[in-house]
């Protein structure tokens, strides 16, 4: 069943010089508990979508879908973001349960909940601390443990380990593929990293740089579950090679730009 559908979705933004457009024409159809990567050159558009997706943004004209399930009590949609999007003022815990707070869940059942993601994510032993007394990436994973205790249908995330350290995202990419394996969400991930699309992705989405369109579409035929190991495969090395070959030249038409 299809679970998020958008066609044709432009994106323009206003400047001083006149109209930028930022997504052009931009087409997705996701299946219901399909694990989709967009890659494409930075500036190209990968975060705007995803917030047009996320309904934090509108599109200039196109048409952009999320069928939601049977359940009313579940929220649509969680996004991650690239910066730590959590709560100054409350503590790690709070900011896990917030979501269930939202939707009424009772605290002891919320609780219960979050300490279970706060355990998963490597930070049992900072429950009750504040964010200023955590590092970026402890922060970012209190970001995600938040969107997975709160149980979204889909999940948005927008290079939720790009501020990690290498050792730190390899096990939280082992950890979101065997939590994606129990739950089967569906999932649309925007990442840099060719490598980290082919772990994880049922299927890679390639971009064209500024303004973004698409490029090309890559299935991964992978088995899982997967882990690190899988990195070391010869069909890994393979499309991962072929996925650089088909982006190289938007990278280089998007490091002219910049220049």
């Amino acid at each position: 069943m299809t679970k998020i559908l958008a066609r044709n979705v432009v994106k323009i933004y206003p400047s001083v010089h006149g109209p930028v457009t930022a997504i052009r024409d931009f087409n997705l159809e996701v299946q219901e508990g399909e694990f989709v990567c967009i890659v494409g050159p930075s500036g190209c558009g990968k975060s705007t979508f995803l917030r047009i997706l996320a309904n934090l943004a509108a599109p200039t004209s196109g048409e952009v879908s999320i069928v939601p399930g049977s359940d009313p009590g579940k929220p649509l949609n969680n996004m991650i973001f690239q910066e730590y999007a959590i709560f100054p003022w409350k503590t790690v815990l709070d900011n896990v349960a917030f979501g269930l707070e939202m939707r009424g869940c009772p605290v002891k059942e919320r609780r219960e909940i979050a300490c279970g993601w706060i355990e998963r994510v490597g930070l049992k032993k900072f429950t009750h601390h504040y964010p200023h007394q955590l590092s970026g990436g402890m922060k970012q994973r209190v970001s995600i443990a938040r969107a997975m205790a709160n149980d979204p249908e889909v999940l948005l995330m927008d290079e939720p380990l790009g501020a990690l350290d290498a050792q730190t995202r390899a096990v939280l990419q082992e950890e979101l593929m065997s939590i994606w394996e129990k739950n089967r969400k569906t999932v649309v991930y925007i990442t840099h990293s060719i490598d980290e699309a082919v772990l994880l992705g049922d299927r890679v989405i390639l971009m064209t740089a500024h303004p973004g369109a698409n490029k090309a579409t890559f299935k991964v035929t992978l088995a899982r579950p997967r882990n690190i190991k899988t990195t070391g495969t010869a069909e890994y090395a393979e499309l991962s090679y072929s996925i650089w070959e088909a982006l190289k030249d938007e990278v280089k038409r998007a490091m002219e730009v910049e220049h």
